[in-house]
């Protein structure tokens, strides 16, 4: 048990230096009170004028077509996710209680597992709990199930 609280810390601590080091490439540098406030959903003066991908927080949110386009300047992941399955309520669960932590280029995407038909065909998707990396145009890059957290997700992103 002791090994799975130090390998847990030790991947937080990596994820946090990522982000500051991907965060330093060009971007402009947010201070902590900014980051508390975007993580509870308040924009910032500072951020709200600006339109660029790079002010972009990453996001959790329900699948819309239109939100593939994001995928020009960032990741984007579809999450087919059932309300019944117990592993995608956890890892759904992870998600929203780690809203800070998606890095700012990745926009995850919720699609309901059971009626999105179209969808699970196009990506040959054929069980719930499973994630698809897709490029602006909606072509699959990666395919992957069984992400039990946020911090598994982001590491299979290419």
């Amino acid at each position: 048990m002791n090994k799975n609280i130090i390998l847990g810390g030790v991947a937080i601590v990596a994820i946090v230096a990522f982000l500051a080091l991907s965060s330093s490439k060009g971007k402009q540098t947010i201070n902590t009170q900014n980051n508390l406030n975007e993580t509870a959903g308040v924009q910032n003066e500072n951020t709200a004028d600006t339109n660029t991908a790079d002010t972009i927080a990453g996001s959790y949110e329900s699948y819309a077509p239109e939100k593939l386009a994001f995928a020009e300047t960032g990741n984007v992941v579809l999450f087919f996710r059932a309300s019944w399955c117990p592993t995608c309520r956890a890892l759904d669960k992870d998600i929203k209680e780690n809203l800070g932590a998606i890095p700012t280029d990745l926009k995850i995407l919720d699609v309901d597992y059971d009626n999105s038909q179209e969808l699970k065909q196009k990506y040959g998707v054929t069980t719930q709990h499973t994630l698809v990396q897709v490029d602006k145009d909606g072509n699959m890059i990666s395919k992957w199930s069984g992400s039990p957290t946020l911090l598994s997700l982001v590491s299979q992103v290419k």
